[in-house]
């Protein structure tokens, strides 16, 4: 594993002319963000040594690298989910790679089914993720450890209560609503019944979705400071749950890029 890591950052330093420090994880219908990339330069997860090919609709399959603001970014537009069958050292191996190209923030943003299961939560609403329960079959750490990270990584702040702060104070300045809470990663590819939602809320999750957690794990894990944020895509609240399709998540989330673009631009600028 350690020798594809390696063989496929090397290959992405020998076409790499800028040297980010922070990169972007797009989910589901929000692979759009990448417009706000100024000098731009693209490769395409087909043409990456080792490197999966996402299979799900609204995600395009290319890495990007340019500017965001004055930052030199890297953005992943299309991800990977165990759903799809990869194994989950597949789904996080670009995380891996991040860390051998000298990455040291990861901001993902999701929408992967992020139903709500909050009932002060609305369509539309921006969830800054403050932590998350992990519901997936696998752990993307099982097996043996990757010198990256110690045997048994500490997750007390999986996601970095500094980059929260920042992202809050931007929000405010800009009269963009936001939401906190915790997500709860499945596996997926069904959405929930209305008995797994009331158990979900339970547990003390606010959102469910089918990604996320395990990039998280791993960044941790690689010394990757990380930021998530979840467009809250439909309804999982008792009483207000109705039908909910793949076209529905990807509407709901292109109609948050805009509020989405300005936290993340700001965020990145000030990091």
């Amino acid at each position: 594993m350690l020798e594809k890591i390696q063989e496929t950052a090397a290959f992405l330093k020998e076409k790499m002319h800028t040297n980010p420090e922070t990169a972007i994880i797009l989910g589901t219908g929000l692979g759009s963000l990448v417009h706000e990339i100024t000098d731009k330069y693209e490769i395409s997860y087909k043409d990456i040594p080792n490197f999966p090919v996402s299979t799900v609709e609204g995600h395009s399959g290319k890495l990007i690298f340019g500017k965001l603001g004055d930052k030199d970014i890297m953005a992943m537009q299309g991800r990977f989910h165990f759903y799809e069958g990869y194994s989950m050292k597949e789904v996080t191996f670009p995380v891996r790679v991040m860390r051998e190209l000298g990455i040291k923030t990861c901001l993902l943003y999701t929408s992967d089914a992020a139903d709500e299961t909050n009932p002060a939560f609305e369509i539309g609403d921006l969830m800054i993720i403050r932590d998350h329960i992990n519901f997936f079959p696998e752990h993307p750490l099982h097996g043996k450890n990757i010198e990256y990270g110690p045997r048994f990584p500490d997750m007390s702040e999986a996601y970095s209560k500094e980059l929260i702060n920042k992202a809050l104070e931007i929000a405010k300045e800009k009269g963009i609503k936001v939401q906190q809470g915790v997500y709860i990663g499945t596996q997926g590819p069904t959405f929930e019944t209305p008995a797994e939602y009331k158990m979900f809320h339970i547990l003390g999750a606010d959102a469910v979705g089918m990604s996320t957690v395990p990039e998280v794990i791993v960044a941790n894990h690689c010394g990757i400071k990380v930021f998530g944020v979840s467009v809250i895509t439909d309804l999982g609240v008792e009483g207000k749950i109705v039908e909910v399709s793949h076209e529905e998540v990807q509407k709901a989330a292109d109609e948050a890029q805009p509020r989405m673009t300005t936290i993340m631009r700001e965020l990145i600028n000030r990091a």
